[in-house]
Formats: structure tokens, C-alpha cells, sequence
């Protein structure tokens, strides 16, 4: 393992990938720091880019995007009481009434000190258990591999939105779009319509551009002339020693750390639910544990660190099924997904023995990135204070701009333009109708392994269902798909109970 790390580190600190990450680290930060722009926006955005890069390299990229983009959410929260990203809601409840009350330096630097040790635990937390898992993993067959897409797909649609029917609905829509094209195994043509451009099916770059980049370019110029742009309140750092706070007050908060970390880790884990869900776990945790919950919502430090531990803590959670399964644990891992399969790469256990230097090599990236999300974040607030008042009309069609050479450059075809507009207006159409997203690609990039593993294990059961039953690790993972399922019916039932009976 030692040896891997150094290798690994030795790739990372080369000029070319220390400076993509240098680079994605800063402009994943202004990507979470911008009301609308999150950091599934930015990788999205930034996934044509790694075309041109070798493995290592666009990897590295994407997941320093991936981590200043989740971490950067907490300036605009704490600075407008407006949530960069899903991922830092919880921290605008205490971080703006600090900011109101003057103490907007310490709200920041305890919101960047505890999003660094949040990443660095979580990616100790992957570097122990993801190997581990890999080995176990290798003895999976296509039973196996079926049971955990059906588990996977379940539990995204379950648990990503309060609706169940909504989640569902989503995922199976994604499964219909990755039936277009030719079939795996006995490879006869379906959904085409004659059209040769669809022989190969959809591009998950294009679709994920499309439904995530495109419908948030839509959605924010449908709201942007009716918002008022909120005042920015500046942030005094003069006679601020260190991060604003105390040791006494970083140790006071021992505590609240391990347990928001272990809670957006375990979140992160859980495929479909993300950072948006665990720092609002954190923040209801820590308030259930404190001795004066009154203080919650009022500005205490307690809020800021707990859902800004977590959300930076479910990094590394999320990374730990992608790599060992091959399993996205939220949106921005499935467009890194994504960006494997541009490389050629499967994600799953063989990863670990065929790749190894590559494993290594993200895990260098993360530690790295990490690292200077630290120092980016603190020494460049006023700049990225600056950037939170650049006009919408000035930067959605720069966006939107780059989203379309992106799609055009990855096959240079103009079929993929109209790909990203089309599954634009899909992704516009979920937003529009509260349908999540997250279960559609999830849905778009399992079904296929899906429905491939179930057509082996028939073909080597003799078209015996029994089979996934009676495996045990098959037999376990539907099991508990059905449970999931199960679970949340009983839960919508006593929730409409609950209500008819107040």
C-alpha cells in the first residue's frame, strides 16, 4: 500500500496533474460559492475536458472539482443565507445569523476547517475500506452483480425524494433511454427508428450534460429577472488571528466532528442520497445531542460544523461504491462514472488489482485537493466574495456556450448538440414537475448492468430464476430491495395517516 501511495502521489505531483488539480479545486469552489451552479454542474461541464487527458490526469480533475465544489457551497450560505448547493442548506441556518451578528469570520473559517477534516477523514475512511471490499467483490458473478444493480436501483428511488411513485418513475425513464441502440448480448437493434446516429445509444457525457448543466441553465434564466440580488455583506479579516476561532473552540466540537463525519460517510456510502441529505441528518443529530438545542438557528457553531463536516464527509463515502462496484453513490460520482467509462475504465474490484497506480493516484488527488481547498478557501474569500455578484445574464450563456462545444467536441457530431437540448428540456420537465433526477441517471447508467447480468445468469442457470434467490449475496441484495421498498411504502402510509388524523 505504501509503495501505490507514493506512486501515486508521485503522479499527482507532476506539473501538469498538480496544476489541473490546483486548477479544478478553484473553480469547483466557484462553482459551489454560485447560487445555481453546483459542483454536479461543474464536473458535468468540465467532463469534455478529460477527453483530451490521459486517466490519471481527468480523474484528478474531476474529483478536486468534485471536492471544492461541495466544500465551496458554504460561502454564499454563510455570506447571502443562500445555499450554494443542495449540499450546504443546513449550514445557511446558523452561518447567516453569525454573519448578522458579525461574526461572519468565524462562521467562514470554521465552515473551511471542518469541510477539510471532514474530506481528509473520509478519504481514510476509502483508502481502508474500499480495498477491502474490492477483494470481496471479486468473487462476484453476474447473480451477484444483478442483485446489487436491483438493490442500488431501488434505493435510489426510494430514498432520493419524499415521493417513491416520482422516484420510481425517474429511474425507470433512464432505464427506457439506455434500452436505445443495439442490445448487449445478442446485439439486435432497438428504439432506433432507422436513425444510425442512435445505433450506439445515447453518450452518457451528452445525457448527463444535458440533464443536469442544461435544465439548471433553463431553470435559473426562467427565475433570474424575478430575483432581487441580495446585498453582500463584507467580511472584516482585519485582526482575525488564524481562522477566527479559538482552540478551545475547535476541540469543543471533538464530538460533533466523528459523529457528522461517520453520518456523511454512511450517507455517501448509500447509493442515490448525497451530501444534500446527510448535512441535514448532521445538523438534526447534533441539535438532538446538544445541551442548549434553543440555540440552533440563532448562530451557533455547533450547526456550521456539524453540516459542513458531513457534506464534505460523504465524499469519500461515495467514492467507496463507485470504485469497488462500480455503483455511483450520488449524482456528481455517476458523471464520474462517466468519466471512467470516457477512459475506457470499469470501476469495480478488478480496478484495484489491474489499475492499482490509478486507485492510488485519485486518492493522492483527494488528500491533495483536500489541501487546497484549505488554503484556497481561506486566502482567496475576497476574490470569491467578488464573484458571487456576477450578473446571471453575463455567465449562463458563457455556460451554456461551453456545454455545447463540450457535447459537439466529444464525437463531433451534431446530433449530440441536439442530445444535450433534449435531455435539457427532459431534466427541465423533472425540475418543473418535482421528478428527481438523480434516480434518472442512475437508472440510465445501472440499467444496462442490469439487465447484461441478468441475461447472463439466466444463460448460465438455464433460465432459472430461482437462482438469484437461492445466491447467497444475489439472494441478500434483493432481499433487501424489497425490504427498502417495503419500508418506504409503510412509511407514505402512516405519513397520509399521520396527516388525515391531524
Amino acid at each position: 500500500m505504501l509503495e501505490l501511495f507514493q506512486q501515486g502521489f508521485e503522479a499527482v505531483l507532476t506539473f501538469q496533474i498538480f496544476g489541473l488539480v490546483l486548477f479544478g479545486t478553484v473553480v469547483g469552489i466557484i462553482f459551489g460559492a454560485i447560487p445555481g451552479l453546483t459542483s454536479t454542474m461543474a464536473v458535468a461541464l468540465f467532463l469534455p475536458i478529460t477527453y483530451g487527458l490521459g486517466p490519471a490526469a481527468g480523474i484528478s480533475l474531476l474529483v478536486s472539482l468534485f471536492i471544492g465544489g461541495t466544500s465551496g457551497g458554504l460561502i454564499s450560505a454563510i455570506l447571502l443565507k443562500i445555499p450554494g448547493t443542495p449540499a450546504s442548506v443546513a449550514t445557511t441556518w446558523d452561518g447567516g445569523p453569525m454573519m448578522e451578528r458579525g461574526d461572519g469570520a468565524k462562521a467562514l473559517g470554521l465552515g473551511v476547517v471542518f469541510s477539510f477534516m471532514g474530506t481528509i477523514l473520509s478519504i481514510v475512511a476509502l483508502v481502508f475500506i474500499a480495498p477491502t471490499l474490492a477483494k470481496m467483490a471479486l468473487s462476484f458473478g453476474p447473480h451477484e452483480y444483478f442483485g446489487i444493480a436491483i438493490f442500488s436501483l431501488t434505493l435510489i428511488a426510494s430514498l432520493s425524494t419524499s415521493s417513491m411513485v416520482k422516484g420510481i418513475f425517474s429511474g425507470v425513464i433512464g432505464f427506457m433511454f439506455a434500452t436505445v441502440g443495439i442490445a448487449p448480448v445478442d446485439a439486435i437493434p432497438r428504439f432506433t427508428f432507422g436513425q444510425v446516429n442512435l445505433n450506439s445509444g445515447f453518450e452518457i457525457l451528452t445525457v448527463l450534460i444535458g440533464v443536469f448543466a442544461i435544465a439548471e441553465i433553463i431553470k435559473v434564466a426562467e427565475e433570474v429577472k424575478y430575483e432581487k440580488q441580495a446585498a453582500i455583506k463584507q467580511v472584516d479579516m482585519k485582526g482575525i488571528k488564524g481562522f477566527g476561532f479559538s482552540m478551545a473552540e475547535f476541540f469543543e466540537q471533538k464530538w460533533n466532528f466523528l459523529r457528522s463525519s461517520l453520518i456523511g460517510i454512511g450517507i455517501g456510502i448509500l447509493p442515490g442520497i448525497g451530501a444534500g441529505t446527510s448535512n441535514i441528518l448532521s445538523y438534526i443529530a447534533a441539535k438532538k445531542q446538544s445541551k442548549t438545542p434553543e440555540l440552533f438557528g440563532k448562530g451557533i457553531n455547533d450547526g456550521v460544523v456539524a453540516s459542513e463536516t458531513a457534506n464534505n464527509a460523504g465524499i469519500g463515502g461515495a467514492m467507496i461504491p463507485l470504485l469497488t462496484l462500480g455503483i455511483p453513490g450520488d449524482a456528481v460520482s455517476a458523471m464520474m462514472l462517466g468519466g471512467f467509462m470516457i477512459h475506457g475504465i470499469q470501476p469495480g474490484p478488478l480496478l484495484f488489482v489491474s489499475q492499482g497506480v490509478l486507485v492510488y493516484t485519485i486518492f493522492a488527488a483527494l488528500i491533495v485537493s483536500s489541501v487546497m481547498m484549505l488554503v484556497c478557501e481561506f486566502y482567496g474569500m475576497r476574490i470569491f466574495v467578488k464573484l458571487l455578484a456576477v450578473p446571471k445574464h453575463v455567465l449562463l450563456p458563457v455556460i451554456l456556450v461551453l456545454c455545447v462545444v463540450g457535447a459537439f467536441g466529444l464525437g463531433s457530431r451534431i446530433f449530440d448538440i441536439w442530445t444535450i437540448l433534449i435531455f435539457g428540456l427532459v431534466g427541465y420537465g423533472f425540475v418543473k414537475f418535482g421528478v428527481p433526477q438523480a434516480p434518472f441517471i442512475i437508472g440510465f447508467i445501472l440499467g444496462p448492468m442490469a439487465e447484461t447480468n441478468l441475461r447472463r445468469s439466466l444463460m448460465l442457470s438455464d433460465n432459472n430464476f430461482m437462482d438469484f434467490l437461492t445466491q447467497p449475496i444475489s439472494g441478500t441484495f434483493i432481499g433487501l430491495a424489497i425490504l427498502s421498498i417495503v419500508w418506504h411504502v409503510v412509511q407514505m402510509i402512516r405519513g397520509k395517516s399521520g396527516g388525515v388524523a391531524s
